[in-house]
């Protein structure tokens, strides 16, 4: 009987070492902090790691989370200054720096965030009208940010960045926002248009201009060069001939030459002869008469013919053939040799 209670109150001291073992010695994670009441007064703050703690003296309160926490808030329904009503998501992000303010201080620190964080918001969106708010997400978040990060300081919590997720006016102003940018799209649309043609209308004229001042300036150059070309020729051929120093008699022959080519071409309906036509003949039969044969006298003194006349029955010499540059047919019938 003895040894059975022995063996209960042994029993009942192991599990009360036990117990004053679990009380006493606490791990804390890393990343969190727990707050350490004695008596029910602050005593201190654990760090991450093993613990002391008296049993039935000291208490640990629940342990607080020191990471950056990000809370989404429902969306609020804020006026602005143009007395519209528009919708707005928020994300705060905050972390707890102090786990004794965060306890003492303040009741719930994230309802107390949430409230701050509408209060602020209708504070700062209802100096704005709805086009302002639309674009100036990030001047209403930097006000947001400043003052609930001086707020919720003496909290213990810092507050790193709040963000608006959307920003939803009414259907109506939506749709009417819709239509402004449709319009406002169709203009910009319309004025690039106009812009573009202009552009090529003037690209186009700059081109042609371009086009016809190269053109004049290489007909201008080609015209030139033409000219200095026929200029070159006509002073070769004249040094030519006075370096060949060519009398009458050869000048008529080659302007004789020259004469058939006025007439080449089909257009040509009228062939006018030069007045000088007969002295170029006069000229020409006068040189190749120096070169014919002296007739014989006794041809001479029968009268069958004559040597240079011109009329019917004149004999060519039959040295000289009928097709030969020598001979010329001036009329009917007379030749000169």
């Amino acid at each position: 009987m003895e040894t059975t209670v022995l063996l209960v109150i042994l029993a009942v001291l192991v599990i009360f070492v036990l117990v004053v073992l679990v009380k006493s010695i606490r791990i804390i994670p890393q990343a969190r902090a727990g707050v350490v009441e004695r008596l029910g007064k602050y005593l201190r703050t654990l760090n991450p790691g093993l613990n002391i703690l008296i049993p039935f003296v000291d208490r640990l309160l629940p342990l607080l989370d020191l990471r950056e926490q990000v809370v989404s808030f429902p969306p609020q329904q804020v006026i602005t200054e143009d007395s519209l009503v528009v919708s707005i998501d928020t994300v705060v992000y905050f972390q707890v720096t102090d786990a004794r303010a965060a306890t003492y201080e303040i009741a719930n620190y994230i309802h107390a965030v949430e409230q701050l964080t509408t209060t602020t918001l209708r504070n700062v969106v209802g100096g704005l009208n709805l086009e302002e708010a639309l674009t100036s997400r990030d001047r209403i978040n930097g006000q947001l940010r400043g003052v609930l990060d001086e707020a919720t300081g003496r909290w213990g919590i810092r507050v790193s960045r709040v963000e608006l997720k959307a920003i939803e006016p009414p259907l109506s102003i939506q749709d009417s926002m819709e239509k402004q940018m449709r319009a406002e799209r169709e203009r910009r649309a319309t004025i690039l248009t106009a812009e573009g043609t202009k552009q090529s209308q003037i690209l186009t004229a700059e081109g042609r201009r371009q086009a016809a001042i190269l053109a004049a300036e290489g007909d201008a150059k080609a015209a030139i060069l033409r000219a200095d070309g026929e200029a070159q020729a006509i002073q070769k051929v004249f040094d030519a001939i006075h370096k060949g120093n060519p009398d009458q008699k050869l000048l008529a022959y080659q302007y004789l030459q020259t004469l058939p080519k006025l007439a080449e071409g089909d257009s040509n309906k009228l062939w006018i002869i030069p007045s000088e036509l007969g002295e170029a003949l006069r000229g020409v039969g006068s040189a190749l008469g120096d070169f014919l044969p002296d007739a014989k006298p006794d041809a001479a003194a029968a009268g069958t013919g004559t040597s240079t006349g011109a009329g019917t029955g004149t004999a060519v010499p039959a040295a000289a053939p009928a097709d030969s540059p020598a001979s010329l047919r001036v009329g009917s019938g007379d030749a000169v040799p």
